[in-house]
């Protein structure tokens, strides 16, 4: 079969997870410790990746996947304030070597929502100290993996993390506050632009970057286009405005199509989210101005029958193609998620995996769309 959209060679192509989503038994962190409270549900056993890592990442080869994304649980490497547990550290070095036993890039994210619970108790990034707490933890981290890691991302979903605890009031801490919001974003990119300093001081050849949620705002006339330009400034280019100069990539999470004042009738996930590939084009056009390598960290449907993940997967990574052939440095596709998981606030109600996960059994299975997307990264395009 003749490919039509063919990528780079080198193109990275593969899947992402995120430790409390997946791995199970993490209860000394802020997500565990409200959903004893009864505010959030309760992760427990997650997908028991912890503990089948090598057989999820059996998988993961099996699917023709060149690359993962992963990250580590800072309540697992520092339970205790300024105390690093060696085991944790070593179980999460088993963990990456796993995958770079079968020739996979890893992308290792530092931080990933969860916080431990010593932090938060103590208010987390509203502390004063909240940037030099996480710079510590961030260099310890990149110390104890710089070896066996192809790149770095300090945070993930710096505006998602903030705005649903301190605007929403949906995640940890439920808090309703502009001026938080605000100030705890600013200590998120000082926190990055410290650790990204300090880390190239050591180790000049460390790829260290960010993992961003940009949102498609669209307008169709002059004030609709007037608010939609200023929401993509106060959403998407906010933080990296403050972080440019100190990335060496960009991380694209892309979910969401936000008309403004208009109604778009595009079919919808799961979730209820619009699906409108194109709006990855635009945002992966937006990042040009950086003029640093950009990789699409997460894309992904909640889809439970499995109905639309394929085309999902192919109208996107043609826009993906697209943008590329418009000048943009795209070097990697992500879809999110490997698994099945924990979605948040949402428990585990929602099914973006690649991989159906039943979690009365723990029994994994390869939905159809994941073979799909196997004919893409086997082929470099489609």
């Amino acid at each position: 079969m003749d490919i039509k959209f063919k990528f780079p060679e080198g193109f990275l192509w593969g899947s992402a997870t995120s430790s409390y989503q997946v791995e199970g038994g993490i209860e000394n962190c802020d997500w565990a410790l409200e959903a004893k409270n009864g505010k959030v549900p309760f992760c427990g056993d997650a997908c028991m990746h912890y503990s089948n890592y090598k057989d999820d990442f059996d998988i993961v080869e099996s699917l023709g996947h060149n690359a993962h994304r992963m990250s580590v649980e800072w309540a697992r490497i520092e339970p205790t304030e300024g105390v690093f547990d060696e085991k944790e550290i070593a179980h999460y070095r088993e963990v990456i070597q796993n995958l770079k036993s079968r020739n996979l890039y890893v992308s290792l994210t530092i931080w990933h929502f969860t916080l431990p619970v010593w932090f938060y108790e103590k208010g987390g990034f509203e502390a004063g100290n909240g940037a030099d707490v996480f710079t510590r933890y961030a260099l310890k981290v990149i110390d104890s993996f710089s070896d066996i890691v192809d790149d770095f991302a300090t945070i993930n979903e710096p505006m998602v993390w903030t705005s649903n605890g301190y605007i929403h009031a949906n995640w940890p801490p439920f808090k309703r506050t502009i001026k938080k919001h605000v100030d705890i974003l600013n200590t998120l990119a000082k926190a990055h632009n410290n650790i990204y300093k300090k880390a190239k001081e050591k180790n000049k050849d460390l790829v260290i970057g960010v993992v961003k949620d940009n949102i498609y705002f669209e307008g169709k006339n002059f004030l609709t286009k007037k608010i939609a330009k200023f929401l993509t400034w106060f959403w998407n280019d906010r933080f990296l405005d403050k972080v440019a100069g100190n990335v060496d990539y960009i991380g694209l999470n892309y979910y969401f199509h936000s008309p403004i004042l208009f109604k778009s009738n595009g079919d919808r996930t799961d979730m209820g989210w619009e699906i409108y590939p194109k709006g990855l084009y635009h945002m992966l056009m937006d990042l040009k101005k950086y003029n640093v390598p950009v990789t699409v960290a997460e894309n992904g449907i909640a889809d439970e029958g499995d109905t639309r993940r394929t085309e999902f997967i192919r109208e996107h990574i043609r826009w993906v193609h697209k943008a590329i052939e418009d000048g943009v440095p795209v070097i990697g596709y992500s879809y999110w998620s490997l698994l099945d998981n924990y979605e948040w606030a949402l428990g585990f109600k929602k099914r973006f995996g690649l991989v159906n996960v039943d979690y009365d059994t723990m029994e994994r299975g390869i939905r159809n769309s994941a073979y799909a997307y196997k004919y893409i990264c086997e082929h470099n395009g489609f």
